[in-house]
């Protein structure tokens, strides 16, 4: 585990006006899973490069550290932990680590999940053993996250969580069933956590992002003609890329969506929209 100073300040400097503020991530100490490649590495970039300060949890640790470095290279503050998701002991431990070194968690974006290696096939060949996998890690790790931080921003009175679903939910995806189920269950998560959680200043909201590139290799992955059929069926006909979900992840940090909760925002160039 890569380790930093302990926090000697508090996020937003008093003399900045208050609508900025508002819409700032600065200060902000941002857990994400999965985030040693992909989606969560960038997110972890991107994040410390507006000021906040990104948890780069992962259970390849030599890769969660490799991100962290690069943070720092690039004068951020980044914090490489190791975690399982699906095993709560090693989550527990990640919370744990994270309030000792830096005092508090103001975001969790559960990001990590099986889907590079997942094998596609007819619903009823899936083995069990995979099925069962695949939940453990999308949805019970999900679970165990938010479970893990909830009680240190209920004291704080201010939280953010951001489940990562997918728009195989709502197109269907066939020989996907378990992890089109695992998204879809992220959504219900969201909306019954927003009720849970939402009087103690936390809220709860979903983003579910399109066919989408990263450096990422997948047992099957899309092919070209594939990628270009799903740009051409998008209001903005091109693909997407990691860089396209910043703004609505920053935005969904910041005291400005402090009103928005329980909410599945679609970041898929228009995908659904013009379905």
């Amino acid at each position: 585990m890569t380790t930093t100073a302990p926090l000697t300040h508090t996020p937003f400097d008093s003399g900045v006006p208050a609508a900025a503020r508002d819409f700032s991530v600065e200060g902000r100490v941002v857990l994400i899973t999965g985030a040693a490649q992909g989606i969560g590495r960038e997110l972890a970039r991107q994040f410390a490069a507006a000021g906040a300060l990104a948890v780069v949890a992962d259970l390849n640790l030599d890769k969660a550290e490799s991100v962290a470095h690069e943070i720092s290279s690039a004068g951020g503050k980044g914090l490489a932990v190791q975690v399982d998701v699906a095993d709560e002991a090693s989550v527990q431990a990640m919370v744990d680590s994270v309030i000792t070194i830096w005092g508090r968690i103001d975001v969790l974006i559960n990001n990590a999940s099986i889907f590079a290696a997942i094998e596609k096939g007819p619903f009823d060949e899936i083995p069990l053993s995979q099925w069962e996998k695949v939940l453990k890690v999308n949805v019970t790790g999900s679970y165990l996250c938010v479970r893990a931080v909830a009680d240190h921003m209920r004291k704080a009175g201010f939280g953010r969580i951001i489940n990562i679903s997918s728009d195989s939910v709502t197109r269907g995806v066939p020989n996907y069933l378990h992890y089109v189920t695992s998204k879809s269950a992220l959504i219900g998560m969201t909306n019954a956590l927003a009720r849970e959680l939402g009087s103690y200043g936390i809220t709860v909201n979903c983003v579910r992002p399109g066919m989408i590139a990263t450096e990422v290799e997948r047992t099957v992955n899309p092919t070209i003609e594939v990628r270009e059929r799903a740009a051409s069926q998008q209001c903005i006909p091109r693909g997407m890329v990691p860089t396209d979900l910043v703004g609505v992840m920053f935005f969904l940090t910041t005291p400005a969506s402090a009103f928005i909760t329980g909410q599945t925002i679609a970041c898929d160039g228009g995908y659904t929209h013009s379905s």
